[in-house]
């Protein structure tokens, strides 16, 4: 093993023992007494299912990333990268077709694995817990549908970076970068009317009481919106959200059904404006920006690493090409993007408390609020004592109980 191997199987070994100290820690911290501030919301026994359910998705979680960590080496040390490899070029299909052909079927192979514990966790664990709606052919048709859309949209974009790499010389990667900037500028805007209705129902919001409530708020905080949607998040789980997606002519605000059914008017008010606030805030163009540069350097280090023999040589592999060194790049990355993701992800719980402050501030209802969050985090089964640690590692949002302490404080 050469040093580059070395430091690869360090960052995955010591990848899955932080996640393990940091699931430990969490549950240590679990089993406490509710709250005061969720004092009846949660009955005794309603708590300890929470509990309950922190309990068996952690150890799930466990059971998975030690498989994903034996399959990888299993197919490292087995030499499984150069043997595709060599059976991709017997072909003969050229660099493009055969880089396309080894990363899909690595890709595929990667979906195999996962797809028995995807299974258990949707039909086993999320049914016991009264969570899941799914049943067997929205689950086998929703996985057609994700092949089908990765063929069709992640195979042309792959081949171009694949071509461009191939054929561009040094300034391959400043091409990719332009072209996957402007990809995802493409998705964002096609995405609400184009993609998300493969999965899902979006209808418009009737007209009545919280329609009205709606635009009358988004009128007084000079928000234009021409409608708020409702999905069908029942037909998969009992777990309600609401969400922002797109720009432009084709953004949406969207409520999940399970949320119009739990909530009331003034929450569901409060809900929206903490959307709207991500907007206002200008929070999902600062993301895509973050993103935007994180993809960039991204591709200017795969430009340095992608012909080094010693990268190659970690995996057993005789010769250089552009779609092994990809994949073994992203391996060489993976340390440093665990880094990206905790600067992302503590960047993303404070434009959610900012979110939750436009929100209070501009419907002038901190209960409201405050209740609506309440209510998500127990038909959730929300943990609502986190450790520290696991927060900064797997948190988006910050805990719930955080923000609700928050929102009464100002």
């Amino acid at each position: 093993m050469n040093t580059i191997a070395v430091i690869i199987l360090f960052a995955m070994i010591a990848e899955v023992a932080i996640n393990g100290v940091a699931d430990y820690l969490n549950l240590k911290m679990a089993g406490k007494e509710l709250p005061d501030d969720f004092r009846g919301m949660y009955g005794e026994d309603q708590y300890r299912q929470s509990q309950e359910y922190l309990h068996v998705t952690t150890a799930f979680s466990w059971i998975v990333s030690i498989v994903g960590l034996a399959a990888t080496l299993i197919f490292w040390f087995g030499r499984g990268f150069p043997l595709l490899d060599h059976w991709t070029r017997s072909l003969g299909l050229g660099p493009v077709l055969t880089g396309i052909l080894y990363i899909g079927i690595l890709l595929l192979l990667k979906a195999a694995i996962s797809l028995p514990f995807s299974i258990y966790s949707t039909f086993v664990i999320e049914d016991r817990f009264g969570f899941n709606q799914t049943d067997w052919k929205t689950f086998l048709v929703d996985r057609v549908k994700g092949l089908f859309l990765a063929v069709l949209i992640g195979g042309p974009l792959l081949s171009g970076i694949l071509g461009m790499f191939i054929h561009l010389g040094s300034y391959a990667w400043l091409y990719c970068w332009i072209t996957v900037t402007g990809f995802i500028l493409i998705i964002q805007y096609i995405a609400p009317m184009w993609i998300m209705p493969l999965f899902n129902k979006f209808e418009p919001m009737e007209e009545g009481e919280l329609k009205n409530a709606v635009m009358a708020y988004a009128a007084s905080i000079n928000f234009p919106l021409s409608n708020v949607f409702v999905m069908d998040g029942s037909k998969r789980s009992n777990k309600a959200n609401a969400f922002f997606t797109g720009f432009g002519k084709n953004r949406r605000i969207v409520l999940f059904d399970t949320l119009v059914n739990q909530h009331t008017t003034e929450e569901l008010v409060a809900i929206l404006a903490h959307e709207m606030g991500h907007y206002k805030k200008k929070h999902i163009v600062k993301m895509m920006a973050i993103g935007v540069v994180q993809a960039g350097i991204m591709f200017f280090l795969l430009s340095l690493f992608i012909s080094r023999q010693e990268l190659f040589s970690a995996f057993y592999m005789e010769h250089v090409s552009v779609h092994a060194g990809f994949i073994f790049f992203g391996m060489l990355f993976a340390p440093i993007d665990l880094f990206v993701g905790l600067f992302l992800q503590y960047f993303s719980r404070r434009n959610e408390y900012e979110a939750d402050r436009f929100a209070v501030k501009t419907t002038k209802n901190p209960g409201a609020m405050s209740m609506a969050l309440k209510k998500l985090s127990v038909k959730n089964l929300t943990n609502l004592t986190p450790h520290p640690f696991y927060v900064v590692l797997n948190y988006s949002h910050p805990p719930v109980l955080e923000r609700v302490r928050a929102i009464h404080s100002h």
